[in-house]
Order: structure tokens, then sequence, then C-alpha cells
């Protein structure tokens, strides 16, 4: 609590003793600080030290007047009794600086008064009512009729801030709580007057996460009082986990009132043990605790991971947790930065400066034998000289500022930058020459203290104002206790909320100590991380951290761990085996390079040489009766035509492009409708020939016309129709086949429309159907020169190719499909140039007597003979 006395202008004294009988100094003003100490053990003993030769100095009153056998008792088990001194001393601290500061508060002097808090509930408000009206306790009347308290600070629990700011607020009394930030305690219109100086744990759980993503420990287990801080971080933290797939193997929330039950207890063990997570999140603020966890210490099983924050009272939890612990502690600890001067101020402090502190008589008691034999009281000549606070064990007695000591030191600046700016405010507005002040009203302080601002010592920004406060950024904590005993605090790490995403936690992993016999990472997950190649596959009733791993189908990689969907590779990709990578396919057509190409391709151009030749032969040899024969125009065009058919196979191999697509198609429809056409003409010739023998007109006037002739221009006309309606419905194109063959992507000409495609071979084929018909009706003519068999023999080859081609045809894939094709084009047109002129090449060429009419009559008039 804060009381303000002016230092000029006279002396101000208090009504009513205080609460140990002191008389108050004057010219000082008393800050007085409620917050809750341990109870000290009751027994016979000696007296308190302090009791026998009292000094008055009124700096800090006696705050109890029981009896301790703390002689008798180790001092390991004291050090609960020395826990909350620090608050004290970083108050005292505080204030020394800012009474040595000529910038603040130059005229006013800040002093303080402590009261001890029972934590029982009828017994809490004993020591505030003595505070607020004085020791006869009457309420809405003060007996201090000089002095006025204008603030006050509570802590380290919230429930008692709670309660005691219930109080306060009826009197609108500005309270600075210095525990952990409280959700319970930020309703304004409960708590008008009160302000927490810890700064919200908005950050928390996303820093837990963190560290969970650094680790790779998506399977924990969660542990929370049962109150409105554990169930709001409760809140936060499911739901970062959850943006994270992190999964809850169990969720355990505790009430205050029943964790200390052995079945309670007992419950909680199962759970933990029988579940396969290996870390376990544990949150709480509450001393209540302990209990539960020294429990939970005695059974857990080895090598689990406990990640908590540090709002429980450290050496308690040292103590208690962590002394000889088979497992791995990791705290998150709010990032402060050490105050100068504060531990050179502790060093500094001994019972002969402060020889009214009762409580640091008790500890130079407990620590340092400075009792007299012969005496019950303590002499001070029998304390080691060199006696400090800075030789206990650090387990004992911590010499580094603690967070709750922090938020005392911001405070009681807070409060004093406040109560600077209501006087200059006051002095701007006095008139010249009026040197007295009026002491500011509550009212004023809690409008004063929601808007300030300001920086430490340290540079840190201090906001009382919730709304506008920072983010806190955290130090990780590990516990060295190698060898047993050390319990060595070291930072292995920072989480930073400032930082950019993905760079806010930073962490030296080489210097976390896991549990005793291990050196490597702890793993907590419920099912191993899926390799490249596979994905993860949902167990139907399980968390969704509970999977299998599956292979990726075909064409579908998982380059990364933990990939719930594999991903289909490009059209010019391809999977490897491992199913991790994706491949460029490997381009393939019939090119002229390949073996099959390169022999299509020179058959193709053997049979065009040959057809040439034979055309030569036949324009050699054009008066020969053989040549005359059957048409002798006929013949060439029909040679032509197969030459033309020979090379347009040609237009099949190579790598396709839109030309060479459509040129496929139509060269080879058009040149083998003038050949068959062709040959249907040459049939109808031998028959009209022979028809034109007999009696009929008719038939001469066809045979002497020319008649035939038409046959070919007509039925090439109908193709060149039938192929222009194809161009314009679906043109062929270029299509590329990626499943055909394993890495490769086949590159062919896509037929366009189907329909017409068959259409145009159809057409094909009815000439040949037609010519083969005529042909062979007309085998058994009696004539020298019939060559109706070798055109029905042809045409029987012909359609034969054509249809052993649809079958295999279909049944091909890739580049073997493109030279099925070509090999039908180039058997077709072999079997006509073989049937239709190899017969009559070798009359010409072998056998020159039966190229003329002579040597046909002499041989049939030698057939007469015989």
């Amino acid at each position: 609590m804060l009381l303000v006395k002016k230092s000029t202008h006279g002396s101000f004294f208090a009504g009513c003793r205080d609460p140990v009988g002191l008389t108050p100094v004057p010219q000082v003003v008393s800050v007085r600080v409620i917050c809750r100490q341990t109870p000290v053990p009751l027994g016979p003993g000696r007296p308190l030290p302090g009791r026998c030769n009292r000094k008055r100095m009124g700096l800090v009153p006696q705050a109890a007047s029981a009896r301790v056998v703390c002689r008798q008792v180790p001092l390991s088990h004291c050090r609960s009794v020395f826990k909350n001194y620090q608050f004290v001393l970083a108050l005292a601290f505080a204030i020394e600086e800012i009474n040595k500061n000529p910038d603040i508060l130059s005229n006013w002097t800040l002093g303080f008064d402590v009261y001890d808090v029972q934590f029982r509930t009828w017994t809490m408000f004993k020591n505030p009512f003595i505070w607020l009206f004085g020791k006869y306790k009457i309420p809405n009347y003060s007996c201090r009729r000089d002095s006025r308290s204008t603030a006050v600070l509570t802590g380290p629990l919230g429930l008692t801030s709670d309660h005691i700011g219930t109080l306060l607020g009826l009197y609108r009394i500005p309270q600075i709580t210095f525990g952990p930030f409280s959700h319970a305690l930020n309703d304004h219109h409960k708590f008008p007057a009160l302000y927490q100086m810890a700064p919200k744990d908005t950050s928390i759980a996303n820093a837990m996460v963190s560290l969970l993503l650094h680790f790779g420990w998506n399977w924990v287990g969660l542990l929370n009082l049962q109150d409105e801080n554990g169930l709001w971080v409760l809140a936060e933290l499911n739901e970062e986990m959850a943006k994270n797939r992190i999964c809850v193997a169990y969720e355990l929330v505790i009430s205050s009132q029943s964790i200390s039950h052995v079945l309670q207890s007992m419950a909680v063990y199962n759970d933990i043990n029988k579940s396969s997570a290996n870390v376990l999140i544990i949150h709480g603020e509450n001393d209540s605790l302990i209990p539960l966890i020294v429990c939970i210490e005695q059974l857990l099983i080895k090598g689990k991971v406990c990640i908590m924050n540090s709002q429980w009272d450290f050496t308690m939890k040292r103590r208690y947790f962590m002394l000889g612990s088979l497992h791995v502690p990791l705290i998150f600890s709010q990032h402060r930065v050490d105050i100068s001067g504060f531990t050179d101020f502790v060093k500094a402090v001994n019972p002969s400066k402060y020889p009214e502190d009762i409580f640091l008589a008790r500890i130079w008691f407990l620590s340092f034998n400075c009792s007299n034999p012969q005496s019950d009281c303590v002499t001070w000549d029998n304390c080691p000289h060199d006696a400090s606070l800075d030789l206990l064990p650090g387990r004992v007695f911590d010499m580094t500022m603690s967070g709750h000591s922090y938020n005392i030191y911001n405070a009681v600046y807070a409060v004093a930058q406040a109560l600077h700016e209501i006087l200059l405010q006051q002095t701007e507005v006095q008139t010249v020459g009026n040197g007295k002040g009026t002491l500011p009203s509550s009212a004023q302080l809690v409008h004063y203290l929601r808007n300030i601002q300001f920086h430490n010592s340290v540079g840190q920004q201090v906001i009382l104002d919730d709304n506008r406060k920072l983010e806190p950024e955290y130090d990780i904590l590990n516990i060295w206790n190698f060898p047993e005993g050390l319990e060595l605090e070291v930072k292995v790490g920072k989480f930073s909320p400032y930082a950019l995403h993905g760079n806010q936690l930073s962490l030296s992993e080489e210097m976390v100590e896991w549990a005793i016999g291990t050196i490597r990472t702890l793993h907590s997950v419920c099912s191993e991380t899926c390799g490249p190649g596979f994905r993860k596959s949902p167990l139907e009733g399980k968390a969704a951290c509970c999977f299998d791993c599956t292979p990726c189908p075909q064409n579908e990689i998982a380059n990364d761990t933990e990939m719930d969907h594999c991903v289909k590779c490009a059209d010019h990709q391809y999977a490897n085996t491992q199913r991790n990578q994706c491949l460029l396919r490997d381009e393939s057509f019939l090119a002229f390079g390949d073996p099959l190409g390169m022999a299509l391709a020179c058959m193709a151009l053997c049979f065009s040489m040959l057809t040439a030749a034979v055309l030569g032969i036949f324009v050699k040899h054009q008066d020969t009766a053989i040549v005359k024969a059957n048409n002798r125009t006929l013949s060439y065009i029909l040679l032509i035509s197969l030459i033309f058919c020979f090379l347009c196979s040609l237009l099949f191999i190579g790598r396709p492009n839109p030309v060479t697509c459509i040129l496929q198609q139509i060269t080879f429809g058009l040149v083998f409708t003038v050949a068959v056409s062709t040959v249907l003409a040459k049939t109808v010739t031998v028959v009209l020939a022979f028809k034109a023998i007999s009696p009929g007109r008719t038939m001469r006037w066809l045979l002497v016309s020319g008649a035939p002739n038409f046959i070919i221009p007509i039925c090439t006309l109908i193709q060149v129709t039938l192929c222009g309606l194809w161009l314009w419905t679906a043109p062929p194109f270029v299509d590329t086949h990626t499943h055909t063959e394993h890495g490769h992507i086949i590159i062919l000409c896509n037929k366009g429309s189907i329909t017409a495609f068959y259409c145009f071979l159809g057409y094909l084929s009815s000439l040949a159907l037609a010519s083969f018909t005529v042909a062979f009706l007309a085998r058994n003519l009696p004539d020298t020169f019939n060559e109706a068999k070798f055109l029905t023999f042809s045409m029987l080859v012909f359609c034969s190719v054509w249809l052993t081609f649809l079958p295999v045809y279909h049944s091909a894939k890739g580049k073997v499909m493109v030279a099925v094709e070509v090999f039908s084009i180039l058997a077709s047109a072999t079997g006509l140039l073989g049937c239709i002129f190899v017969p009559k090449c070798y009359n010409i060429l072998l056998m020159p007597n039966r190229n003329s009419l002579h040597g046909f009559r002499d041989r049939r008039q030698h057939s007469r003979r015989n």
C-alpha cells in the first residue's frame, strides 16, 4: 500500500498505532504490500529473533508473532519459508532507487508496509482491514488522520488478489497484482481499480506448439487446472494444435478441490502411463497442483518429456518435480532482463542494516546459526562477518530476480510515474508562491495508472492497460540434473512472437539434457512417419495422427514425408519406381532412326524404285502385245499410283506434326483409291473385250468409247468428297498417349473423326471388293492375254491384308500401331505390284516369244498339229 506524506513544511504522524505498535517515522511515504507468505511451523523452541532487543526502524514491520522450530528442521525444508522474501527485497530496491532519483518525485519520499495474508477464507481479510481502518477495524472509519494509502500490491496468487480486490474496489483504491496474468481478474466491471503487471499469455499456445513442431512431436497429453486460466489456455492449445495437425492423446482437467485425493492421482497416473504419448504439457499457476505432481513424479515411467509454463513457484517446482527426476523438463518462462544493481543490493542486506526486519532475522537464524548457546536471543556478533544471502544455495534462495519480483519492481515504478504526472499537473495549475500540494486521491491515481506507459531501467516497455500490452517473449529453460542434485537452470532457446513466421523459435537442441541414459531426442508420435512414396491412410475411429502408410498409386508421387495425398505427375512426366519423383518422359514415335522405322522406310523406297523400274520396262516395251493388252494407259496409271502408295508410307515415319497428320490419311486414301479404281477399270476392260466379240452393239460401243477410263475419276472424286467432309468435321491432329508405355510419352496422329475414318476405309474396301468380284467372274474367259486371274489374286491379297490390319491395329499400342499401318500399306501395294505385273515382266524379259502375236499363233498351230 502506498502512503504519501509531504517531506516539506513539517512532519506528519499517523493518529493510530501501526500493526506492531511502532510509531511511524515522519516524512516517509509508506508502501504497504499485501502478499502471501508460507505459514511458519508452530512448536516449542526459542523465541523469535529480534524480540529481546528491539530497535525501532519502521521499514518492515513484524508480520507475524508465531514461534518456529527451524533449528530442528533441515535447511532444505525451510526453503519454502524464504521463497517470498525476495518480493520484499524487490520492493525495497525499487523504492530506494526512486527515492534516490531526483528526476521523479523529487519532493516526496516513498515507503512501504508489508502485510501477510493467510490463505484461509475466514482470516484472509484480517490484515487488509487493519491496514484500511486501523487496529480497531472499524468499517468505513479510519483513525489514520494524516496518512492515506494510495495503492496496493497484491499477489502472487490470483485467488488472493480476487478476494482482496473485491474489498478494495468498494473504496476505489488502486490495486496492482504482480502474480501471473489471470483472466478472472480481467473483469473491469468487477474490479474497476485493479491492474495486472504480468503480460497476457497470448503467445504461450503458439510457443508450445512451435516447440512440438520443432521436435516432430504430434502425439501429446494435456494436464490443466479447472479454472478460468487453465480452461482458456487449454482452448488455445487445442485450437493451435489442430491447425498444425498435432493430436491430443489424453486431456486431463483437474479440479483444485479434488487433486489431493489418491484416487484422482491414480486416475491421472493411469491415463499418462498407459498412453503412447511421451510428451505431457502441464499448465497451471496454483501451488495445489504440486501434490499431484509429486505423486505423478514417483509413478511416471522413465523418459517422459514435460513441457510447462513458469507460473508456479520455481523453487517448489524444482524441489518436487525436478530433483532426481528421470524426466525431461522444458519450461517456458517469460523473457525478462536482469535489473542492474539488484544482486548487489541483495548481497548488502543483513539484519544489522535492517534490525526491525523480523523475517530477515529469521533467515539469518536458520541459515548461519547466529544464536548464543547461553542465551535465547540472537547475537549478531556470533554470525559470520561475511554472511550474505548469496552464500545460500540457489535452491534455498535465488539471487536472480524472479518474474514476480520483476513485476513488483515495475509496479512500484508505475505508481511512482503516475504520482509524478499528477503532481506535475498540480504544479502547473497552482498559483505562484503556494508551495503546498495536495495528496492525489485514489480515483486520480486509478485514472492515471490506466494510461501510464514508460520504459523501465532496462529499456523494456511497461503498460498497465490490458488492451495495449505487448505479447511476451519466452525463454525456454531446461533443468540439468546430471550429476544428480545439480539442478542447474539452463536457457536452451527463445520464442519471439515478433520474429518472421518460421523464425519465431530458436533452440539449441544440443544443449537439452534428455532423460538419464538417453542422448537422442525422444519421439512422441501415434504412427511412424510415412516416408516419400507413401501417403497417410486415416484409421477409422482414431485421431488424425494415427494412420497407416499406403504406397502411392500408378503415376503419382509423394516427395515428402507426412503427405495426406499423393501428387499426380504431369502428362509429360512419370513416377519413378520409388514413387517419390516425377521424371520427364521420353518421346516415343516411329522415327527414321529406329530399327523398325528404318526397315520400313528402306522397304518403301525399294518397292517404289522397283515399281518405277517396272514402269520403265512397260514404257520400253509399250508396243508389245502384252503391254497393249488390257489398256496400256491403265497399266501406266496403276504403276504410278503404286509408286505413290509406297512413298506415302514415309509420311507415317518421323515425328508427327499437324501437316503430316493430315497428309497421311488424305494421301493414303487418294492414291489407293486411284490404284484400286484402276484395277477395277482394267477388270471391266477385260470383261468388255470378251463381250465385244459376241454380237451386241452396246458392249462394242462401251469398249470403243473408252467408258472404263471414266471409272477412275468418278471413284476418285467420291473419295475426295469424303476426305473433304472428314477435314471439315474433325481433321486428324497430333495426339499424345502418356499411359501406354511406362516412362514414355507416345506421339502419334489421332484420326480425329473415327466415323469419317471408317467411312473412308469402308469406301476403299468396297472398291476392292467390287474389283475382286468382277475379276473373279472373268478369270476363265478364253483369251491369251487375259489378266483377270492376276487381278483376282491381287485383289484377294489386298483384301486379306486390310482385313488382317483392323484387329492387329487395334490391339497394338504406341508406335507399333503406326508400324502396323505402314506395313499394311506396303503389303497391299506389294500384292498389287507382284500379282499383276511380275508375270508380265517375266514374259517381257525372259519369254519374248510370248510377247507377240506371231509367237502366240505359232504356239497355237503347234498345239493343233499335236
